[in-house]
């Protein structure tokens, strides 16, 4: 009995086991029950064109599996895969198994698209990697999952550790197919030195005709076999109608081969089967290095991910428990022993301990945590046993931020990578017809079709788009890598570059130049003043002057009261107001209380709070506010790369100008309400600057978002985060200069790529034409392009930074 192929997944099997279906003249077979569903599902839903892209391609049979779907809805699946937005709708990011091609990505999505309660499904063709946003209301996720394998494919939750296990994977494909080449090209080697010598003292026929042979039989594997990764390439990029490096390298080495073949065969001519294991093993190589040096340059992320606990010890009353971080909420007593990573921010509440933060701020001397002090998941316990509150979950606490921010980094593409691919698209093809037109102008001039097309095979294989395409992901992808590693997260690789052309800095003052947290140096208060009244209004504010206030009371005063509060109003720059029963408070700056009616005689070159009870000044108070270590060093620093520096302040004029005073910056703006800041910013965009505001508060949010790039620190209001671009982990100043560097020198490498691109490709192709490099030069020379771009990229990591005062070199 004859074979036949499945109507749907294209699998051959006896015609005899086949389902069969007749419509109208034609005779559908189906293998198995699986790909009739399908086939007709396909039709039914109009997306039977699916298989006029298909085309030859083979796919599994339809696998029915409903036995694992209830695992889907659990809570805990839930909770470590299923981000939750705000609007209530679900975000799961899904490895789907089984893509061959860019018409299996094209199927998933439209399946997914028309089912109900899906509202985003995008495919990564690169990684088989999907993001499905959903609705829960409407559509379960087993539902998806279910849909997904109704179609002939499965799918599973993205998790990085999986990530590793496809590197390893791709590697070790890798592995046999260089090893399988060089042992070619070594023994190809020798055939072809005794193939030259007998060419020039001469060779009877029939020993040429042993060696050719023999070339043939070892060039072969090499071809179809280690170099089948650029023969797929070209195939995918064929049905995509896309010229890539894939086709020019798959055109060169088989172009060469059939040539070989028709020379061996009538006995006419060369033989350049050396020429084709030459081509495949150096550019196969060349392939290689690059996949390491890409894994070397996205060690920083799972070095942060790689060794992360997936369960934490839980105090229950006198019991502890091993539980599943994704089990815990906020409020749960956690406790830490030497060793162990933290997980999940929270607060110590018993105990201290020496903490190694290097992971997340670069910093590489231990930090002592005790109680009341917050730690950050991602730091490690050195020394003791502590107790601490978590204050988030797992899923919205640090280290999973961290690692968002750089995945999305990554995937996001700069401008100039944008232009990059462009112009890489176009080239290829442009490179297969200057080729084309090579062989034919050789062909006219000198009548000989050997020597016209080894020149348009050289033509073909010494160019090369790889080193364009190559030129800014590589030096994006070290940038970020090397910032995360100092504690600067780039939300976006295209903040790198707006960062590295900005010529403006705007800073805020207090939580940014300063500490943020003012402390009280001078008070002067009333025989009638009462601090219970003037603490439960500080308590209702999170602005740090209040909380300087609230301290100074708290070790001032002992137990305190907090008497009830109503009708409180926090206004923006001024204060905070409310009652206490009918009785008016007023805490704040000068303007609000003049805002009141009430006159003020103080003025002083440092931060003044006032506090009213009624229309009378029962006590005010001067804070100062330390400098950032390392302040006046950074903004010296970034002024000398011809950055201008200013400040925007809410703070009154004398303590932002002996601030500014101290750190160099001449440039002051004060007492600015956060619309005056956005105001500010829109006059810097408007006389021609690309302007970088860094800044911590609520107050800065709006200012951050009209700023070409937004910098927040990492203990700042969570709007301010919300809003950046750039966060800093470890809010040294030193960091903002730092992220100038990196940016900056990225850029740097990024053009010095694209140039030396240009420049081999415009010096390359021109002699490749004149018929001055053979096929053999042409595929070194490729491979060695790409890998200067690499390594040019690696360079970035050399970028030296000031440690501890102390030039490192």
């Amino acid at each position: 009995m004859k074979e036949v192929a499945c109507t749907h997944c294209h699998l051959k099997f006896s015609e005899d086991v086949m389902i069969t279906e007749t419509h109208g003249e034609h005779t559908l077979y189906f293998c198995c029950n699986g790909c009739q569903g399908v086939y007709h599902l396909l039709n039914e839903e109009g997306l039977g064109s699916f298989y006029d892209k298909l085309g030859d391609t083979t796919l599994q049979p339809a696998a029915q599996k409903h036995d694992d779907l209830e695992r889907f809805d659990l809570e805990g699946f839930k909770n470590k895969y299923i981000k939750v937005h705000e609007d209530g709708l679900y975000e799961i990011h899904l490895i789907i198994e089984g893509i061959h091609c860019s018409a299996c990505v094209w199927l998933n999505e439209k399946v997914l698209h028309k089912t109900p309660g899906i509202l985003e499904a995008s495919i990564n063709y690169t990684n088989n990697k999907a993001k499905v946003l959903f609705d829960p209301e409407e559509i379960k996720l087993s539902k998806i999952i279910e849909t997904i394998r109704s179609i002939g494919y499965n799918a599973y939750p993205y998790d990085p550790a999986l990530q590793e296990e496809r590197a390893v994977s791709t590697r070790k494909s890798y592995y046999m197919r260089i090893l399988v080449a060089v042992f070619g090209m070594m023994n190809i080697m020798w055939l072809a030195i005794a193939h030259y010598a007998g060419y020039f003292s001469g060779i009877e026929q029939r020993f040429k005709d042993i060696l050719n042979v023999a070339e043939f039989i070892l060039a072969t594997p090499v071809l179809f076999y280690s170099g089948w990764i650029f023969f797929r390439g070209a195939y995918y990029g064929w049905k995509n109608r896309i010229v890539n490096m894939d086709t020019l390298v798959a055109t060169g080495a088989l172009s060469a081969y059939l040539y070989s073949i028709y020379a061996m065969v009538t006995k006419t001519g060369e033989v350049y089967f050396d020429s084709v294991v030459m081509i495949i093993t150096f550019v196969l190589v060349g392939k290689y290095l690059e996949v390491l040096s890409k894994k070397s340059a996205v060690d920083t992320l799972d070095s942060i991910m790689g060794t992360t606990p997936t369960e934490v010890t839980l105090i229950k009353g006198n019991s502890k428990a091993l539980v599943s971080v994704e089990n815990v909420t906020q409020g749960d007593l956690i406790e830490l022993k030497p060793g162990e990573k933290v997980v999940i921010d929270g607060k110590v509440v018993s105990g201290e301990a020496s903490f190694d933060e290097s992971s997340l701020t670069g910093e590489s001397e231990p930090i002592l945590r005790q109680k009341g002090d917050e730690i950050r998941s991602g730091s490690i316990c050195l020394d003791s046993v502590i107790r601490y509150e978590a204050t988030k979950d797992a899923s919205s606490s640090l280290l999973s931020s961290i690692v968002s921010l750089l995945e999305e980094s990554i995937t996001k593409k700069p401008r100039i990578e944008q232009l990059a691919n462009t112009v890489s698209g176009y080239f290829s093809t442009t490179i297969l017809l200057i080729a084309l037109a090579t062989f034919a102008g050789w062909y006219l001039a000198t009548g000989s079709f050997e020597r016209s097309l080894i020149v348009g095979i050289s033509v073909i294989v010494i160019a090369c788009p790889c080193a364009l395409g190559l030129a800014t992901p590589m030096a994006t992808l070290v940038g970020i890598s090397l910032a995360a590693k100092r504690g600067i997260l780039f939300k976006e690789a295209t903040y790198l570059e707006t960062m590295a052309k900005s010529d403006l800095l705007a800073l805020d003052k207090t939580g940014t130049i300063t500490e943020g947290k003012p402390s009280v140096i001078h008070a002067q208060v009333e025989a009638d003043f009462d601090p219970a009244l003037l603490y439960a209004l500080t308590e209702s504010s999170n602005h740090p002057v209040s909380q300087g206030i609230k301290r100074y009371l708290e070790t001032r005063y002992e137990k305190l009261s907090t008497p009830t509060l109503t009708e409180i109003k926090s206004i923006e720059a001024k204060g905070v107001e409310a009652y206490c029963e009918t009785t008016h408070l007023l805490g704040g700056n000068a303007a609000l209380m003049r805002s009141h009616g009430i006159k003020i005689d103080h003025e002083g070159e440092h931060t003044l709070f006032y506090f009213a009870v009624g229309q009378e000044i029962k006590a005010y108070f001067e804070l100062s506010d330390r400098l950032r270590e390392g302040a006046k060093e950074a903004i010296e620093a970034i002024q000398k790369m011809g950055i201008r520096v200013v400040m925007l302040t809410g703070d009154h004029e004398a303590s932002a100008k002996r601030i500014a005073q101290v750190v160099g910056i001449e440039e002051v703006y004060a007492r600015l309400l956060p619309q005056e800041k956005a105001a500010l910013i829109d006059r810097f965009h408007q006389e021609g600057h690309i302007v970088v505001m860094a800044g911590d508060g609520i107050n800065d949010a709006i200012a951050l978002a009209r700023s070409d790039i937004a910098i927040a620190m990492g203990n700042g209001a969570d709007v301010a985060i919300s809003v950046s671009d750039v966060v800093l982990l470890d809010e040294r100043p030193k960091s903002l200069q730092e992220a100038y560097r990196i940016s900056r020198r990225t850029f740097r490498a990024v053009k010095e790529n694209l140039a030396f691109s240009l420049l081999y490709n415009l010096i390359a192709v021109p002699l490749a034409v004149a018929g001055y490099v053979t096929p053999l030069i042409a595929a070194l020379s490729m491979s060695l392009s790409s890998l200067i771009v690499v390594a040019n990229s690696m360079r970035i990591k050399s970028l030296r930074f000031r440690e501890d005062s102390r030039e490192q070199r």
